[in-house]
């Protein structure tokens, strides 16, 4: 007889699912957003939407650079995209290297294009442009450097995605392509532009053929791979959503168990009941910590998720403290890069993520495997909560400081230097926050030797080193008694 599957397509069922150890331990992971969209390199990872959206700048880039949209669509890009230069060992080296306990690719991205071999579309990184299951490859690579490996999916944006090429003459209308340009349904909420789509209660709905192939589409994507984090974007809270998301998260949850490997979805907003699956919050953060395990997944780029010229770059400093204030939160940071059309991951991400790996080989102990303290920190900077808030905060301050714990040890981490002295004043003499326990000693990560320390009624202060450890954010390690 078949055993009874654990998880029933319920919210209560779905209640009984726990997030995985490999998860709550990794903290820290590696986004890859890389498609057809790579080839043009203009403005963002939505030029297939927005080159079909007239007077935008991308329609107007296209038609000066590529032509009319009935000569060359974005169907036209896909020969161009080559991925001659992909090497997924050396991705997976560059990663493990940063430190990283796990990989998401994006599998399939709002243009419909996959980059796996899904047995439902000719359209596919097998059959078209690279001819490689690069889904498959990267997997492969991964695993065997011991990460954890993911992919995402964007495939319910795929519904409305390529609507504005309906009001002009393109080849979204074109019958021989409706395979891939999808339904491109016109919304009368929706202007086109990105800061207009559709809204999650508009209508028409997706329609059940729609969303029964999105169900086995993902579905196969699970099976096919065996990922163990399926990360979705916002458009999935759709009101119709809701009976589809039970049936695949009940599917994914129980194939879990089948394998033995604990697995996670990613949601935004409020598309999963609490307790099912793992929040979300993109490009942004929360202002205090969190009891279940969430994930803040953010860009090395500030203008797009994809390979575009030119980029904003973030400083790989302000990534470090951004890993930081997550972790101190009970939080995990899934940061994203952008590979060039060929498959090369352009230098200026390689040596973010490289400087990341090394702040993480000196400091790791006081991220990887911890958990949130009584409190996430203290210091007069704010980190503003919700979505889209990444480049809001003012910068850290020497009196910025981050919790996070582990055994007998609390880490304190400076996200400033802080000059001769830090002073951490939660741990003044006769602080609740210890609740009874001392102070037995305290260490500088990457620095020799116990560090010389007092307390009084204004903070512990500890004696720093006149060379520092390392380039950014200082963890200092307390021992408790």
């Amino acid at each position: 007889m078949t055993a009874t599957p654990k998880f029933a397509p319920t919210w209560e069922s779905l209640k009984q699912y726990e997030i995985p150890d490999w998860y709550i331990d990794g903290k820290f992971g590696i986004f890859i957003h890389w498609g057809v969209y790579a080839v043009p390199a203009f403005s963002n990872e939505w030029y297939p939407r927005n080159m079909y959206i007239q007077g935008s700048p991308e329609y107007e880039h296209h038609i000066k650079t590529y032509g009319p949209h009935t000569e060359f669509g974005y169907k036209d890009f896909i020969p161009l995209f080559r991925a001659e230069k992909f090497d997924p060992n050396a991705w997976a080296d560059l990663f493990e290297e940063a430190g990283a306990r796990f990989v998401v690719p994006v599998a399939e991205h709002h243009d419909g294009f996959a980059m796996y071999d899904c047995s439902t579309s000719r359209w596919t990184s097998v059959h078209m442009g690279p001819r490689r299951d690069i889904i498959g490859e990267l997997a492969q690579a991964v695993r065997a450097r011991g990460m954890v490996f993911g992919v995402s999916t964007h495939r319910a944006e795929h519904w409305w995605f390529m609507n504005g090429g309906r009001n002009f003459p393109s080849d979204v209308q074109d019958p021989a392509y409706a395979d891939f340009y999808g339904p491109a349904v016109q919304h009368e909420d929706c202007d086109g532009t990105r800061q207009n789509t559709p809204a999650l209660d508009s209508r028409p709905y997706p329609s059940a053929e729609f969303l029964e192939e999105w169900l086995a589409r993902t579905v196969e994507l699970v099976d096919k791979y065996q990922p163990q984090l399926v990360w979705f974007d916002w458009w999935i809270g759709h009101a119709v959503f809701p009976e589809y998301l039970k049936r695949f998260a009940a599917h994914y949850y129980n194939r879990g168990e089948e394998w033995g490997k604990g697995v996670a979805i990613n949601y935004k907003y409020n598309a999963f009941a609490e307790g099912t699956a793992v929040l979300d919050i993109e490009r942004g953060q929360l202002s205090d910590i969190r009891p279940q395990l969430w994930q803040n997944d953010t860009s090395v780029s500030k203008n797009s998720w994809s390979y575009v010229e030119p980029q904003d770059y973030k400083s790989a400093e302000s990534l470090i403290q951004d890993l930081v204030d997550v972790v101190s939160k009970n939080g995990a940071l899934l940061l994203n890069i952008g590979p060039r059309a060929d498959g090369v991951i352009p230098e200026p991400e390689q040596e973010i993520l490289r400087e990341i790996g090394r702040w993480l080989a000196i400091n790791g102990e006081a991220i990887y495997g911890t958990r949130p303290w009584r409190i996430f920190g203290e210091g007069p900077t704010e980190v503003q909560e919700g979505a889209f808030t990444d480049t809001r905060r003012a910068p850290f301050t020497p009196a910025d400081f981050r919790f996070t714990t582990k055994g007998d040890a609390l880490y304190a981490i400076c996200l400033t230097w802080p000059g001769e002295t830090a002073t951490i004043r939660s741990l003044r003499a006769g602080s609740p926050l210890l609740e009874g326990r001392r102070i037995a000693a305290v260490e500088l990560l990457g620095a020799e030797g116990t560090r010389e320390w007092s307390v009084d009624t204004d903070g512990l202060h500890v004696a720093l080193p006149a060379k520092r450890p390392c380039a950014h954010a200082y963890a200092l390690k307390i021992t408790l008694q």
